[in-house]
């Protein structure tokens, strides 16, 4: 099965969304999926297993989780002690500010994880206690709605950002989590493929790497990430040719290449199954954005 890609309304005046304190099971959770807008995850109690870029995390009360847009993720709760957790998305449209004199992202945190490939942030009791208050409050403006609402809850979006930044900058975990799912080839694995999926690789080729025989592989990986290895490779792919389109000014033919499509025709038909949209209509999107 491909993943998901959940879509928000970027033209929305304010693109912004808010799950307070939803209790899931895992049946209720979305399979492998990413989208364009980062994501904020604050778990209260439960625990479970999220799968993130190419890395397990164990999930527990007190856990704060970085998504940055166009990262494949996939949330799993204990079928015991299902997750308990607020999730706060929003464009990085919302955050595009005047430059004040002062070299200073409120992205700052999410550009750490994606370099890192670190996801996961843990708390001390002072820290989840003011995360706690700090979605609190923005529920309450939610909820009961004043004049001002967006503005207020902007501001508060803001002081959550520039709080993680600066008092919990420290706390991220290592870039290979701590969760013991699956074997210890299929983590090998993923973080091989993290640095390797533009190449020329594929079923057999990795399943000697991992010494195991093609089936294994295949059956074990599907079993874990939710995906066959074809697909989980073509989706990377896919969303790094969507980075350089909007990053760079190389040809739709260039980045075919640097992303591993042989064929330019083979790269059109994925990006719009993936994307919904041709490479061309995405550049004009970022263009015009």
């Amino acid at each position: 099965m491909d993943p998901i890609r959940k879509i928000f309304d970027n033209h929305d005046a304010f693109p912004f969304s808010f799950a307070y304190k939803n209790t899931k099971s895992s049946l209720s959770e979305l399979p492998d999926h990413f989208h364009d807008w980062y994501e904020i995850v604050y778990v209260y109690r439960g625990s479970g297993t999220f799968f993130i870029d190419h890395t397990f995390y164990d999930m527990k009360q007190g856990d704060l989780f970085l998504i940055p847009g166009n990262t494949i993720h996939r949330a799993t709760p204990d079928k015991d002690t299902p997750v308990t957790s607020t999730a706060i998305y929003f464009s990085p449209s919302l955050l595009q500010n005047p430059l004040l004199g002062d070299e200073f992202s409120y992205l700052h945190s999410f550009e750490q994880a994606t370099a890192l490939r670190s996801y996961q942030l843990s708390t001390r009791l002072a820290q989840a206690q003011h995360l706690d208050q700090s979605l609190e409050s923005m529920h309450l403006e939610l909820k009961h709605p004043r004049v001002g609402q967006r503005q207020a809850i902007f501001l508060q979006l803001l002081q959550l950002l520039l709080y993680i930044q600066r008092e919990m900058g420290s706390e991220t975990k290592s870039p290979q989590g701590d969760s013991l799912v699956g074997p210890v080839w299929m983590r090998e694995i993923l973080l091989y493929l993290d640095q390797h999926f533009c190449e020329n690789i594929g079923l057999r080729s990795l399943a000697k790497q991992a010494s195991v025989t093609p089936a294994h592989f295949s059956r074990v990986f599907k079993q874990f990430i939710g995906m066959n290895i074809t697909t989980y490779i073509m989706t990377k792919r896919i969303i790094r040719a969507k980075q350089l389109l909007q990053e760079s000014d190389a040809s739709v033919r260039t980045i075919a290449d640097l992303c591993g499509f042989e064929s330019l025709p083979h790269f059109h038909a994925m990006f719009k199954r993936v994307l919904g949209v041709t490479p061309a209509a995405a550049r004009k999107s970022f263009i015009s954005s």
